[in-house]
């Protein structure tokens, strides 16, 4: 068995909505059923027990080795915790090849699982040992380090349960929620209106006293310093017992409590300097230590924390009791548990000694303890809600605390017998407010219930009927795309909307170009999302970013289907037929948004046919009214856009909209049909949008096929009498409806300029020029730049060869170089001519073109 060309599906795809690793597996020949490994399947059970049963019950197909691999990648990422339930084999046209989808939540796991799926059959196999228990260790550690920690998997969480689209910037715990203008970011639990002079403030813990003091809200005395000497001195000054720390620490690090003698301080002072060089003495408030968090203008939750300690027994050391604790599986070593293990460390020991134990010391039953003098979860203390129990003025004196910092978000930490009762009537008082707090303490408390504290800051972030998307149009198709596209942008713009466009030419944004070359990809979809200046976004969706990546949005607002002929790429990463390109570009109908549209070509019988693979509501266009199709969707009073009496008709049940043909340049008065049916395509996603009619109508009429608008689209230059149309057309469907353009213009001559792109099949570069030959009077073949695996001379044979029984052509010449094959057709050209120029380098060709006819 061999793996190879292993790809991860980030968006929803071919196979699934869910994100999966995609693998090619190569099974030889004794592996293509498991039945005739002798004992495979019995060594591989006694490796993985766990995994799942191979076939449905009652089946008795031949099971490959490739299916195994993938049950087998599936069980392990299972085992090692991860959510995952989708899997899938797929025969290809190669003899004993297979495609593999394996779902993943996180990508570094899902490729980990398939490295180690590999490993595990290789030992089963060769019957040789596997490490399972190392291996689920693995990807569990993996695993963690990798996902989003609770505070953040918590906001994510909420955010997902409002229909609020996510992504990860980094491998941390900066996230992105919504698409566009409309997105807000998160970096662990700090939101970005949060200002950095707050965060500033908050780190300082002095400055944070004095602003408290300043409103009224209770705060120890204390002040920095600068020595020993100096902190023994602002220790008599508030009167012990005192409290030193970092000025600008966080997590408890380097803080020491209930100091009550020199030595203490001192080596309390040592402590702190570990961390910063400033140090704060304050007054020791005695008390109970509680976090209340603030997510805007309320207090949330509230926990009373801990610190940590062990309960003795009588008969087991403290060290042995500390092992027990931590034997929790609620406890881990990072933040992604709900509790931390108890650290048995130099700052445990001394607390130990201030009770008068060791290590080895054997607690008498009941004795409690202290392994810490601060309550830091992150240290291995543990927390119980008090949410419930808070007093009113206690939560407005966390609140005045939060917005006297300027903090959304924000973790108070308050000392005081009970929250019961008014700080002020127990000599209590905040001492530190801290910027992004962990919110572990209240998702899944020790004790008591867990608080919805994601949900509070999604609330914070969002009003209710906001879910941070911006309005999607996803077009894709064989022919039209770009076109389509870029006329759908050109309404959203008009009727007033910051729209982001990706097509083959490049990334747009306001009508400005900030990438190049062919951006159809979900890479610079994704991009378009990320811009804050986009208020709607229109993607051309090329089926090979699909096939690479899946799509770049979890759904779409409007999907639209343009056509599916045969020239599109056909033959490539096993895509063999016409019916497996409409499963494929089908994909963006499958996730439109539910209250969306899918906007279908009813002439053409299989995107017709993607109507029941849509989730939401469906518009037809076709330019025949009396399409069979058409008439249907009509009379049960759904949305149709067609051609009448020389009008595009948008029709719903008895009411009507429409626009002359004359009114709309590209179609130059509804003579040139692949441009009629772009633009039905356009209008039809503008309308799904609810753009008003003034706005559509005000767009198509500004919208001409010039170079700016649409590059190598249908863009017609005036030479000398002449015309010249310049095209990107490069499959048998786009020349067909090129060639119907052509025909309906006059012309004495009709002459053409193409090459073939090299990465066709053989039948489809020869049936181009099939279709040229019985149009045009001269034909002159040019090598592009780009053959794409083709040997020099191979595309231009296989031209001439569709060339070999036109019924019209009368000439035929061969040249190397796309500009020298322009200039010759351009120097033939008489008063009258017509010559369409099929271009390869689309900017590059239209300057040269442009260039020579300014040169007139």
């Amino acid at each position: 068995m061999e793996v190879s060309r292993i790809r991860a599906l980030r968006g929803p795809n071919l196979w699934s909505h869910h994100t999966a690793v995609e693998a090619i597996v190569t099974c030889n020949a004794g592996e293509h059923s498991i039945a005739e490994l002798t004992g495979f399947e019995d060594r591989l059970r006694a490796l993985f027990p766990e995994l799942s049963i191979l076939q449905p019950t009652g089946h008795d197909d031949a099971i490959p080795i490739a299916h195994v691999f993938e049950l087998t990648a599936l069980g392990l990422q299972a085992q090692a915790g991860c959510p995952v339930t989708f899997s899938r084999t797929t025969q290809t046209l190669d003899h004993g090849v297979f495609q593999v989808v394996v779902e993943y939540t996180e990508e570094a796991v899902g490729r980990l699982a398939l490295e180690l799926a590999e490993k595990l059959i290789s030992a089963a196999m060769l019957n040789t040992p596997f490490d399972l228990a190392s291996a689920l260790t693995e990807l569990r550690d993996l695993d963690e380090d990798v996902r989003l920690g609770p505070s953040t998997g918590s906001i994510v969480d909420a955010a997902i349960a409002r229909n609020i689209p996510y992504r990860r910037l980094t491998d941390g715990s900066l996230v992105a929620f919504g698409w566009g203008s409309r997105q807000r970011k998160i970096q662990a639990a700090e939101i970005d209106t949060t200002s950095a002079i707050a965060e500033a403030i908050a780190q300082d813990k002095e400055l944070t006293k004095k602003l408290l003091h300043a409103a009224g809200v209770p705060v120890p005395l204390g002040r920095s310093v600068s020595s020993p000497d100096d902190a023994w001195a602002a220790a008599l000054e508030v009167g012990l017992p005192v409290v030193i720390k970092p000025r600008d620490g966080n997590q408890g690090k380097g803080v020491t409590v209930n100091i009550t003698s020199r030595e203490q301080l001192e080596a309390g002072y040592r402590a702190a300097s570990e961390f910063r060089d400033d140090i704060l003495v304050e007054r020791f408030l005695p008390g109970n230590d509680f976090r209340l968090l603030v997510v805007g203008n309320k207090m949330v939750a509230a926990a009373r924390r801990d610190p940590p300690q062990v309960v003795g027994d009588g008969k087991h050391t403290v060290r042995e009791l500390v092992e027990q604790v931590n034997k929790d599986p609620r406890r881990g070593s990072g933040h992604s548990t709900s509790l931390t293990k108890i650290r048995f460390d130099d700052i445990a020991l001394a607390s130990l000694a201030k009770q008068g134990f060791v290590a080895d010391s054997t607690p008498p039953k009941g004795q409690r303890v202290i392994l810490r003098n601060n309550a830091n979860l992150s240290t291995g203390g543990a927390a119980t809600d008090v949410t419930d129990d808070v007093h009113p003025d206690i939560a407005a004196k966390a609140v005045a605390a939060a917005q006297m910092v300027g903090l959304d978000i924000c973790g108070v930490d308050l000392v005081c017998d009970s929250v019961l009762k008014p700080i002020e009537q127990q000599n209590g008082g905040i001492v530190e407010v801290n910027a992004a707090p962990g919110l572990r303490m209240h998702l899944s408390p020790s004790f008591g219930k867990g608080r919805p504290v994601g949900e509070a800051i999604i609330s914070t972030m969002f009003e209710p009927d906001n879910d941070g998307r911006i309005p999607i149009v996803a077009v894709t198709g064989t022919n039209g795309k770009t076109t389509t596209v870029r006329l759908i942008a050109h309404l959203l713009t008009t009727s007033g909307l910051r729209t982001g466009m990706t097509n083959t030419d490049g990334v747009y944004v306001e009508g400005r170009q900030i990438d190049s070359g062919d951006c159809s990809g979900p890479r610079s979809a994704r991009n378009v999302l990320s811009h804050p200046d986009v208020d709607a976004a229109v993607f051309e969706t090329a089926r090979g970013g699909v096939l690479r990546e899946g799509l770049a949005f979890d759904r779409c607002q409007v999907a639209v289907i343009t056509n599916i002929g045969s020239g599109d790429h056909l033959g490539l990463n096993y895509i063999t037929t016409v019916e497996d390109l409409a499963v494929l570009k089908r994909v963006i109908v499958q996730n439109v948004a539910d209250n969306g549209y899918a906007v279908l070509n009813a002439a053409d019988r299989i995107v017709a046919s993607m109507a029941v693979n849509c989730p939401a509501s469906v518009i037809f266009f076709a330019a025949d009214y009396q399409h069979p199709v058409m008439t249907a969707h009509r009379a049960q009073g759904k949305r149709v856009v067609y051609v009448k009496n020389g009008l595009l008709v948008a029709a719903e049940g008895d009411q009507k909209n429409t626009i002359p043909l004359a009114d709309i340049p590209i179609t130059r008065n509804g003579s040139i049909g692949f441009q009629v049916e772009n633009t039905m395509a356009a209008v039809a996603a503008a309308w799904a949008l609810e753009v008003d009619w003034s706005h559509i109508h005000q767009g198509l009429k500004s919208f001409a096929n010039e170079n700016d608008n649409a590059p190598g689209r249908f863009n017609i230059f005036n030479y000398r009498g002449a015309t010249l149309i310049a095209d990107y057309g490069h499959n048998p469907d786009a020349i067909s409806a090129l060639v119907q353009a052509v025909e309906t213009m006059p012309a004495k001559k009709r002459s053409v300029v193409i090459s073939g792109a090299g990465d066709r099949r053989d039948q489809d570069i020869r049936q181009q020029t099939e279709i040229l030959g019985g149009v045009f009077d001269d034909v002159i073949l040019y090598q592009d730049q780009c053959q794409r695996g083709r040997t020099d001379g191979e595309v231009i044979a296989l031209l001439r060869e569709g060339l070999a029984n036109a019924s019209r052509t009368n000439q035929i010449d061969e040249i190397t170089g796309e500009f020298v094959a322009i200039d010759l057709a351009i120097s033939r050209l008489n008063e009258g001519d017509l010559c369409l120029i099929l271009i390869d380098q689309v900017e590059e060709a239209l300057a040269h073109i442009a260039k020579r006819v300014a040169g007139n």
